[in-house]
């Protein structure tokens, strides 16, 4: 097979080693390998914090061995904050999942294990925490999961949060709930810790159960999610939540002819500019290697792609990853198989695949990383950031597998844009808006309203919602250009 790009090693910084390889249709990518007491097989894409900085997860490595927190700026200067398990008896968690920036400019997330509750139901290896840290790496346990009788709180989160409109945090958990200890649940949780169970899943009924992935929340107010097994077939299902957790069944997968709409799903769905929800799965499909789908939020499902449906498998195979629609318009992901070990795409709305890189396509050792399961995210300069499972050629005594797995970034070539968090407030709210190059901001609009309460630096904007502002795009202009979100911002009434 051709390859789809040339290598040049150079390394930046002491044990953490970058590699740019020149990639088709004019693309770059750049990596580093993790070496194991930094953190290894990081397991989740890296979130943007209000420096510009991104901030990740890694399942193992730190000085522990279950996982780490760390910082890595844009250009590549890596810096661990937070080692888990470095409590005693692992109270405060071992193997975080993703973070989320939250309003306040402090990230949440949760660890699948540690925490002070341990039981059969989580293994013997503790059942998971929620916690809160800040930039600077300190870190407070919210909750400890199954600190009810028989895990009626939920056990084992494999997800990511998301901040609802109120304020509060909700996520899944994997195992719990009141129907059965492996069935999962789905959760509130406020800023202090305050946990309410909204809806436990149960696996001898139709509302499916062990959901794997976190929920998302759509601009018509309510929660979208999935679960991984359940429903008819057995095969996953989605599901709509109101933030009081009334729900509804919007598909069941596995229910075309030949499983063609795909069967468990293991990623967070993604909603696009259109409205409509996108997503994929690990399996199924027209040749059973998973699929991209298309979902209203009325229920009507449309398979966009087949993955393994070209020769070779070139457009990759089992993406576990989720979508992300980038300011081109077009989604960008990741799978964990194909011509070679994993690749990334790029997919439009209508579902046209091209792939645009493959990981260790030239053989082992893999020194660019092998299985990036964890999905892009797209910083305001423009470029996507990632990470592989596992491959690299560093230190592997501190990770599980082979290779303690890289951190990458692709340069497709598009221009910056700016991303206002949280992505709704009521008028007279004070917002923050991420970007790069920011100094000299002239102007912050609401939909063409403009605002004028506002503190300006090079990463962020701290905005006040304006009055008269009306749900739509927000726009910055700087002395560069103007720049704007890649979403519409909700005006709250």
């Amino acid at each position: 097979m051709e390859s789809l790009r040339s290598l040049k090693m150079v390394c930046i910084v002491a044990g953490f080693c970058f590699a740019t390889a020149a990639t088709a249709h004019a693309q770059t990518l750049t990596y580093g390998q993790l070496n194991g007491k930094a953190g290894g097989n990081p397991t989740a894409a890296p979130v943007q914090g209000l420096n510009g900085n991104l901030y990740g997860t890694t399942g193992s490595g730190g000085t522990s061995g279950f996982g780490a927190i760390y910082e890595l700026t844009p250009d590549g200067r890596y810096l661990k904050i937070y080692n888990f398990c470095s409590q005693t008896n692992c109270s405060d968690g071992k193997y975080p999942a993703s973070l989320i920036l939250a309003a306040n400019g402090n990230f949440y997330g949760m660890t699948e294990g540690g925490g002070s509750n341990n039981n059969a139901t989580c293994n013997n290896d503790g059942c998971g925490t929620v916690f809160e840290i800040t930039p600077a790496g300190r870190l407070i346990t919210l909750y400890n999961f199954c600190s009810q009788a028989n895990c009626s709180d939920g056990a084992i989160p494999f997800g990511s949060l998301v901040q609802g409109i109120n304020g509060n945090f909700y996520g899944t958990t994997f195992y719990g709930g009141i129907h059965c200890p492996t069935c999962g649940t789905v959760f509130e949780i406020t800023p202090s810790g305050q946990l309410t169970t909204l809806h436990s899943f149960c696996s001898h009924c139709n509302d499916g159960y062990q959901p794997q992935a976190g929920l998302v929340l759509a601009n018509d107010g309510n929660f979208y999610g999935t679960t991984s097994q359940g429903g008819p077939s057995n095969n996953g299902i989605v599901f709509k939540m109101s933030p009081s957790g009334a729900g509804s069944i919007l598909h069941y997968f596995c229910s075309q002819t030949n499983c063609e709409d795909g069967w468990g799903p293991e990623a967070p769905l993604t909603q696009g500019t259109d409205g409509n929800l996108y997503g994929t799965t690990a399996g199924g499909g027209a040749v059973l290697e998973g699929v991209a789908f298309q979902l209203t939020l009325g229920g009507t499902f449309t398979t966009l792609h087949a993955f393994c449906s070209q020769v070779n498998c070139a457009d990759g195979q089992i993406p576990f990853a989720p979508l992300v629609q980038a300011n081109d318009g077009n989604f960008y992901g990741t799978t964990t198989g194909g011509a070679a070990l994993g690749n990334i795409f790029e997919m439009t709305p209508d579902g046209t695949v091209t792939t645009l890189y493959n990981f260790c396509d030239t053989g082992y050792p893999c020194v660019d990383g092998y299985e990036p399961m964890s999905g892009l995210t797209q910083h305001t300069n423009g470029i996507f950031y990632g990470s592989t499972d596992f491959g690299g050629i560093n230190n592997r005594t501190l990770c599980p597998d082979p290779g303690c797995g890289t951190i990458y970034s692709l340069s497709t070539g598009l221009g910056p844009l700016i991303i206002s968090n949280p992505g709704f407030a009521k008028v007279g709210h004070e917002i923050n808006i991420l970007g790069s190059n920011l100094t000299g901001t002239t102007s912050v609009t609401f939909n063409g309203t403009p605002a004028t309460d506002l503190t300006v630096t090079n990463t962020y904007i701290k905005a006040t919602v304006p009055t008269g502002a009306t749900t739509g795009i927000v726009q910055v202009t700087t002395p560069n250009g103007v720049l704007s979100t890649n979403q519409a911002f909700q005006v709250l009434p």
